[in-house]
Parts: structure tokens; C-alpha cells; sequence
């Protein structure tokens, strides 16, 4: 739910949850930002970049900035419309409603040169569910293919996908493989506004094996396997849709500011609990009258099998109205698929997977797993499972076995709301695995049985 629809009725002009998320790495890892050695108030890369700058690239985008939680390694700011990420090396924005996201990107890149140094682009991604209002989406975001036109004008290397059924859910991706351009296998963006850029001069330009680039870069410093979770979630139960419409208006509880509420209300309805507290600095914002965001900043490392810590994201946006309840839940903290052994520990992926889908009872749900192939690449060659065939088995464990669920009042909720000793069981109709250049992909769909 929009700030910008603070006093629109309930069940008023449709409102669009799933997001358009744009992804641009300007680097290969935090090391590889041209300050890495010369942090400014242990701040280096993007992360330099002033807050006004951020908002003034966002008014393009046509969403505001409601507040930020500042971390040790990243950004995490809630929007009117959903979140952005800062990292020192690269930059996520995730925008729900008619924003218009990618007319963003062109300022973005601007910014990284000026006040970044980085002229070059390592990797962009643009991913989103199938809408459902496409008929009210702005500029480049009517269509598919013109959200790719938009891409393709400014990089030369990109490919895009559509997963699962055209004529029902499915995902769209948009990915650029690193160029030749520089000698980390940047590419320079051409932008369809005009301004230049100028690329890195290349010290490998006769390599053409992408994987191969991929190895090359960062020797001096450890792989940390890029992961991405997403529960994009839709027909939310009556129950839960319940908590997200605030029971007085802001204006009548002058004592309780949005941010105060939202963080309530994550306490309430187990939100906070996703994760161990003490792991997770939180934010979160309810919407008058009717919406919620979040954004968490996590420790990570315990529990975790490869070893690999630092600090990770999740980020929770609900539109809650009848006809188009739609909720999304995006991490990437990289999940076990062995169960956790304790409490305290980082949440296994069937774990993760239970907790946010109880919370919400959707009707129906996909799930992507998006992750670099090193460990995938690893488990071929000794004829194991796979990172995705993993995943694959943990969606349809945590979702296909019959359970009670309770909600937070102690009542338990089918997926129509109705309360008795309910069992949440899902069938899955979509399962679909995908390899492209450096990454893996797996999509799966359910609906309520």
C-alpha cells in the first residue's frame, strides 16, 4: 500500500503488490570499489553516496523515502513503495504499485560514476512476477518487451527469460553476463539519455568463457555464494489479511507513529521471529489504512554450512485489500536445506518457508531460488544434489505436508479464513529449474488444495 493512497477507501482503485526489482552490481565484491582501502567513517563505495542524492533519484522512480536503518556493511531504507539496499558495490531497488523503476536506472548509473568512481557495470538483473494490473502500469513497465527494449538500449550484453506459465503465474528475469569491456569483466552501459561512461581498460580481453571471467575476479579475496530467496505470495487468507488494516487511523493515535506500529505489529504476528532477534535490526511501517512494510539488516554465520558470514537483508511488503492481497518476502542470507540445530541458529530453508507461509495463508504462492553456481557446478561434477534440486525438494516438503497452523491468536486458519483444526496443504502446479551464465534458478508454484 501506497503513502499516496493514505485516504482512499478500502476496496478503492486496485492496487499492484508485486514488485519490479532492479539489481546492479558495479563490482564483484566490496574489495573491488576503488575506496576500498581509504573508507570515509568505514563507509567506502556506493554507501558514500549522500541520502538526498538517493531521494532525488527516487523521485524519478516516483516513490519516498520513509526511513533507514544504517548497518555495518549496508543501507537498508523502507520506501512509500517498497525498499533499497545499498551495498558499497552494488545497489538493489525494489519498487511495488506504478512506480517507475526503470527510468531510475540511467540516474543510478550516474551516480555511481560521480560519486563512486565506477563507471562500469559487473552484472545487472531485473526480475518481477506476472503483474496483476498490467493495464495500469507507466512507461516502460506496460509490457515485457518494452521493459526489455529498455534494458537492451543500455546494455549490450543482457538476455531475458520468462518462467512458468504465460497464461498463469510466472516470473520474468533480465540478466546482463559480465563483458569484456574491463579487466574484471565490467561492461561500460550506454544510456538511452546520453551521457557516456567510460570503461576500464581491459588487461584479459581475449577471454570469452563467462565462467572463466567469473573464476579470475576477486582471487585476493573469499567467495561468498550470492543468494536470493523470494516467497512471492497471493489470495492471502481473510485472517491474515486481518492485521494489516490499522484499527483507528493514524490521525486518531497521534501517540503512535507509523514506524511504532509497524514494528508491533511485527512482534505481534511473528514477523520478528523469522529470525533470531538478537541477529536482526529491524524497521517496518503501517500503512493508514491498510499496508505494511519491513526491512531487516542479519547477522549471519552461525549455522551456515559454508562457513561464510557478514551481514544480510530480509524485506517484507503486504497489500492487504480483498481482490488483490498480495504479500512478498525477499532474503539473502543463504539458507540451510539441513535442519537447523538450534533456536538460536540462522532458520533452515523449510523452516524459513513454514514460518513466513503460516503467517500469511496465501491461496497461492511461487518461490524463486536464485544463486551463483559455484556450489552447483561442484555438486555435478560429483554427481550429488544440486543447490536448486535441493531447494526444489525443501519447497515441496514445507509446503505438501499436512500440519496444524496456529495463528498468533491461537486460533487455527484454513486458507479461506475459516477457523477450526485446520491442516495448510498445498499442491504444487509449476516446477522449474534453470541454468544461466554464473547463476541457477529454482521456480516453483503451489496452490491451496
Amino acid at each position: 500500500m501506497a503513502v499516496g493512497d493514505y485516504h482512499l477507501p478500502y476496496t478503492s482503485t486496485p492496487f499492484e503488490g508485486p514488485e519490479k526489482l532492479l539489481e546492479i552490481w558495479f563490482a564483484h565484491s566490496p574489495a573491488r570499489v576503488p575506496d576500498a582501502h581509504a573508507p570515509k567513517n568505514g563507509r567506502i563505495g556506493l554507501r558514500n553516496v549522500p541520502k538526498q542524492v538517493w531521494e532525488d533519484m527516487l523521485d524519478i522512480v516516483k516513490c519516498k523515502v520513509l526511513s533507514v536503518i544504517e548497518g555495518e556493511e549496508t543501507d537498508a531504507y523502507l520506501l512509500s513503495e517498497s525498499s533499497l539496499f545499498v551495498f558499497p558495490h552494488r545497489i538493489i531497488l525494489k519498487t511495488c504499485g506504478t512506480t517507475l523503476n526503470l527510468l531510475g536506472l540511467p540516474r543510478i548509473l550516474e551516480i555511481a560514476h560521480k560519486f563512486a568512481s565506477l563507471p562500469s557495470v559487473y552484472r545487472c538483473f531485473y526480475s518481477r512476477k506476472s503483474f496483476m494490473f498490467p493495464e495500469r502500469q507507466l512507461g516502460p513497465h506496460r509490457e515485457w518487451k518494452d521493459e526489455v527494449s529498455f534494458l537492451d538500449a543500455i546494455f549490450p550484453n543482457g538476455a531475458a527469460y520468462t518462467v512458468g506459465k504465460v497464461n498463469g503465474d510466472h516470473w520474468l528475469l533480465y540478466l546482463t553476463t559480465p563483458g569484456q569491456s574491463g579487466v574484471n569483466g565490467e561492461t561500460a552501459p550506454s544510456s538511452p539519455n546520453s551521457f557516456s561512461l567510460s570503461p576500464l581498460q581491459s588487461e584479459n580481453g581475449e577471454e570469452n568463457e563467462t565462467n572463466q571471467t567469473l573464476q579470475n575476479v576477486e582471487t585476493d579475496t573469499p567467495f561468498t555464494q550470492d543468494y536470493t530467496i523470494e516467497i512471492l505470495m497471493s489470495n492471502l487468507s481473510h485472517k491474515a489479511r486481518e492485521s494489516f488494516f490499522l484499527a483507528l487511523p493514524v490521525q486518531d493515535a497521534p501517540s503512535e507513529s507509523p514506524s511504532v506500529i509497524g514494528r508491533t505489529l511485527s512482534s505481534t504476528i511473528g514477523i520478528s521471529d523469522l529470525f533470531p532477534p538478537h541477529l536482526t535490526t529491524s524497521d517496518a511501517y503501517a500503512f493508514d489504512p491498510c499496508g505494511y512494510s519491513s526491512n531487516a539488516l542479519l547477522k549471519w554465520g552461525d549455522g551456515i554450512e559454508d562457513g561464510h558470514g557478514g551481514e544480510g537483508y530480509y524485506t517484507i511488503h503486504v497489500t492487504p485489500e480483498e481482490g488483490w492481497s498480495y504479500a512478498s518476502f525477499e532474503c539473502n542470507v543463504p539458507l540451510s536445506t539441513s535442519p537447523s540445530s538450534s533456536a538460536k541458529d540462522i532458520p533452515d530453508l523449510h523452516t524459513l518457508i513454514r514460518r513466513v507461509v503460516d503467517i500469511f495463508q496465501p491461496g497461492r504462492l511461487s518461490l524463486t531460488l536464485f544463486i551463483s553456481n559455484a556450489n552447483n557446478n561442484n555438486a555435478e561434477e560429483d554427481e550429488g544434489e544440486t543447490a536448486v534440486e535441493a531447494a526444489q525438494r525443501t519447497f515441496k516438503s514445507a509446503l505438501t505436508a499436512q500440519r496444524p497452523v496456529s495463528c498468533s491468536s491461537g486460533d487455527s486458519v484454513t486458507g479461506d479464513g475459516s477457523q477450526e483444526n485446520a491442516r495448510i496443504l498445498y499442491k504444487r502446479t509449476d516446477k522449474i529449474n534453470y541454468q544461466f551464465g554464473g547463476y541457477n534458478l529454482a521456480f516453483a508454484s503451489f496452490e491451496f488444495r
